[in-house]
């Protein structure tokens, strides 16, 4: 499936976080872009997808830095050179691949603790706002970092195409998500992510704060059960 897309994959060393965002102008991009879990990292694959770089990817990231399972995954891969793929491991290691065989305007960049990519984009301005605002937001919880420069992209232009998905993953090491929130169809579905998330900052989180963890099977949920 061919995907122009942008996207960013992000470590939180501190937090022991790693999410993705991303948005593109093809249906539910999230269901097979993203890839997300503490005890390995975070990946994004799109281009023309290949989901398996994802799953095996991930699998790689739990002994290998993110510039070694990006090669190995690759490797494996006879269609590269159509594929983008950005990845981060828990270390804050990242890497990220643009085949020569992507549209135009393609490319990525990669920093501390994250990698950003795009492909069919207005230009490269798109990967850049979004590398520089992230930078920008060091201080901010991760998914506000994330969303935040998801937003930046496509301020500055984003799919040359057109909106219609995106979706911000965060994964805490548990069995389940921290949060995953999805745009699926919609005209406008950056904007429509940030009402989204705002709802669940308010009316999830403290849900899933409270959950049943391996460490703690009972949850810690009185809190919540005394609010009124």
């Amino acid at each position: 499936m061919l995907a122009g897309t942008f996207s960013i994959v992000a470590y939180d060393q501190a937090a022991g976080l790693c999410g993705v965002a991303v948005s593109s102008r093809m249906p539910a991009i999230g269901a097979l872009s993203v890839f997300a879990h503490a005890e390995s990292g975070a990946i994004a694959t799109q281009a023309l997808i290949n989901p398996l770089l994802g799953v095996d990817g991930l699998e790689l990231l739990r002994s290998h830095p993110a510039e070694q399972a990006l090669h190995r995954v690759l490797a494996r891969d006879p269609g590269a050179d159509a594929r983008q793929v950005a990845m981060v491991d828990r270390f804050g290691r990242a890497a990220a691949h643009t085949g020569s065989e992507t549209h135009p305007w393609s490319g990525h960049r990669v920093g501390n603790g994250y990698a950003v990519a795009g492909n069919i984009l207005v230009d490269g301005g798109t990967v850049d706002a979004m590398a520089e605002r992230f930078e920008a937001t060091a201080e901010a919880p991760l998914a506000e970092r994330l969303l935040a420069a998801l937003e930046a992209g496509q301020g500055a232009g984003g799919d040359r195409r057109g909106k219609q998905s995106a979706c911000l993953f965060v994964h805490h090491g548990h069995p389940y998500p921290y949060l995953d929130l999805r745009v699926d169809d919609h005209a406008d579905p950056v904007t429509e992510l940030r009402r989204l998330y705002d709802v669940a900052k308010r009316e999830l989180l403290p849900f899933v704060h409270a959950l049943p963890t391996r460490a703690r099977p009972a949850g810690e949920f009185d809190q919540l059960l005394n609010l009124d």
